[in-house]
């Protein structure tokens, strides 16, 4: 085995991303992370000049080519490069000089620095969440004993008091007792055990669709893009159902409330690649996008979407979102969210190799 053919298998099997130029900056060799990382393949990248796989290729080919005419490392943090295609990538990246006899090649190293932060984001939503919802439970279960109470010692009084129009009285206290133990049992989440089954998304969503279809009418354009090659993994289709419904619901409130014009609606499923959730990295994940066109949801109320009891809506409890979260991260997966005027898309990720690495 030569020295090269070693190094390239050692390369390949580096989850950075890794591309070798020579002298002019042409590919030489790119990894698997890299041609996941620049969304094309090695037959597309090699031979080509690697500043031509960008829209700013004159400042990348200066950046590279001081490397070659300084023989030093150039190392630099949270670099914006954007594709030819249009996608930006956010980069740590470091390009190394080396001598292969009489020949100069380098060594690209880039580390999407956007990536990096938005694992730390998720992982911190998650833990957040988690606290938070056991907090919640916790004064939930000291609501729920006492009422209890109250609705029993209202029955009773019922049943001895003389007048039956005191009885209203008494039928308004059991009904407002019921209100909050349903609110209360919203609140801890479904304490059914999970059912596991071979699902596919689309049998999610379709039912969701249908769903929606039913309480909607014609308010509400609502569309589908799916990926037909996605397969089957093992979930609680239920909980799943529920989830996406709970999502689904909050853009059909947000586009009624806001009296949206042309209010719309649409579900896009995609296999995503390499992906990571809470420090595990899946090879293969669904991506479920919940997208509408609403009035976006509020700066400010970002950061809490998730939190139960927390709503940027007058009418909302708070609960569905959070419930819905809670759901996808029991099957090891995430939801996250990207808002702006006229377009609101909830992400949901979820692993293909199934519940608990279940495949």
């Amino acid at each position: 085995m030569t020295d090269t053919h070693f190094f390239r298998q050692l390369v390949d099997h580096q989850f950075t991303a890794v591309i070798q130029l020579d002298d002019t900056l042409v590919v030489e060799h790119v990894n698997p992370s890299a041609e996941l990382l620049l969304v094309r393949s090695g037959k597309q990248i090699i031979g080509q000049a690697f500043y031509s796989l960008f829209v700013n290729p004159a400042e990348i080919r200066e950046m590279m080519m001081s490397a070659v005419s300084g023989g030093t490392t150039l190392s630099v943090r949270s670099a914006q490069w954007q594709l030819a295609h249009r996608d930006t990538l956010t980069l740590d990246y470091m390009v190394t000089p080396y001598m292969d006899g009489d020949e100069l090649h380098l060594i690209v190293e880039m580390l999407p620095a956007d990536r990096a932060m938005r694992i730390s984001r998720d992982e911190g939503l998650i833990q957040q969440t988690e606290t938070t919802r056991h907090l919640v439970r916790g004064v939930a279960h000291e609501i729920k004993n006492p009422l209890g109470g109250i609705r029993g010692a209202a029955q009773l009084l019922a049943s001895e008091l003389p007048n039956a129009d005191l009885k209203e009285y008494t039928q308004v206290i059991i009904e407002e007792a019921d209100r909050l133990r349903d609110l209360v049992d919203r609140m801890l989440g479904s304490h059914k055990v999970p059912t596991l089954s071979e699902v596919n998304i689309h049998q999610i969503v379709e039912r969701v669709y249908a769903l929606l279809r039913v309480e909607c009418g014609d308010k509400i354009r609502l569309s589908r893009d799916y990926d037909p090659s996605l397969p089957d993994f093992k979930a609680d289709e239920a909980q799943l159902i529920q989830a996406v419904l709970n999502i689904a619901r909050n853009a059909v409130q947000a586009l009624i409330e806001n009296n949206v014009e042309a209010p719309a609606i649409e579900f896009k499923t995609r296999a995503v690649r390499q992906f990571t959730i809470r420090q595990n990295r899946y090879r293969l994940l669904v991506k479920l996008d919940i997208i509408d066109n609403g009035p976006g949801i509020a700066p400010e109320m970002m950061e809490k979407i998730f939190y139960p009891m927390i709503s940027g809506r007058p009418t909302g409890t708070g609960l569905g979102l959070s419930i819905a979260q809670q759901i996808i991260n029991f099957h090891n997966g995430v939801i996250e969210c990207d808002s702006s005027p006229g377009a609101t898309v909830f992400s949901v990720y979820l692993p293909l190799e199934g519940l608990n690495g279940q495949s």
